[in-house]
């Protein structure tokens, strides 16, 4: 029984280190899933944001991260920092301007029945703490100095992001700390888009502000769930081959027990037979 265990022991050590590798595997399928997804994505183009989020609509998650191109012109009165972000590891403020749309791709077709043209916020880019420190103790954020943005109708070529929840900072104090499309419309009026728009290219140029990479999912690395079902099975097989050994010696101790009561039992059986 001591060899058995030895042996159904190391089966299951294999079995639990092939588990891990599968699961390995599964996690670098996965990321290579993503970026050959994110790689079709950027290979498409930008698509006018009105063909793939209509103002107004829900934001369909699978949207994140897809370039999308826009034209109007910016507001920079009601310009607002968006508090405690980070770019390569250092805590700053996002450049967050409405953008009042004249073309989204659909030539106005996508706010037909709304109120009048939407307004998309425009993550223009990344300052730091003192650059955004020093704006909103001069009064806020809107169109000052070096972050004003370009005058005119611009066309903006950006990722798409999803709405945040709502924060609790008051957009009219000149920062906030949520990109919420709910409250950005009280604030600057509607109708809006149901999510955002991070800045890649501007025509014009826009300064003063530091580009931020493509967004991600939080916690979206994806995972190959063929490997992932692989490594199940070994591991399943590894305790099956642990609990067949817990089984061979409760069977055996079953059976010896039970040899050492039968003989007993026999013989009085025996004596009453012949009586």
């Amino acid at each position: 029984m001591i060899g058995l265990l030895l042996l159904f022991l190391l089966a299951a050590a294999v079995c639990a280190r092939l588990g891990v590798w599968q699961l390995d595997r599964a996690h670098e399928r996965g990321e290579l899933q993503e970026r050959q997804a994110a790689a079709e994505r950027l290979a498409a183009g930008p698509e006018g944001l009105g063909v793939l989020l209509p103002p107004q609509s829900t934001f369909p998650g699978d949207l994140v991260g897809r370039l999308a191109w826009v034209e109007g012109e910016y507001d920079g009165s009601q310009q607002l920092l968006v508090a405690g972000r980070a770019l390569d590891g250092e805590t700053g403020y996002l450049v967050l301007t409405p953008l009042r749309v004249s073309d989204d791709g659909t030539r106005g077709a996508s706010w037909a029945g709304l109120s009048g043209p939407p307004v998309v916020p425009v993550v223009r880019g990344w300052v730091d703490d003192a650059t955004g420190d020093a704006l909103l103790v001069d009064g806020g954020a809107g169109g000052v100095g070096t972050l004003a943005p370009p005058d005119g109708t611009v066309r903006v070529t950006g990722y798409v992001q999803a709405s945040e929840a709502a924060g609790g900072d008051d957009p009219a104090g000149g920062s906030t700390d949520a990109i919420s499309s709910a409250v950005l419309a009280n604030a600057w009026g509607g109708p809006i888009y149901g999510g955002y728009l991070v800045v890649s290219t501007s025509d014009p140029a826009q300064d003063g502000v530091a580009l931020l990479p493509r967004p991600t999912i939080e916690g979206g690395e994806g995972i190959g769930l063929r490997n992932l079902f692989y490594a199940l099975q070994w591991w399943i097989f590894g305790a099956f081959a642990v609990l067949l050994w817990a089984r061979l010696v409760r069977d055996e101790a079953r059976g010896g027990v039970a040899t050492v009561d039968e003989d007993p039992f026999a013989a009085v059986g025996d004596v009453a037979h012949r009586g």
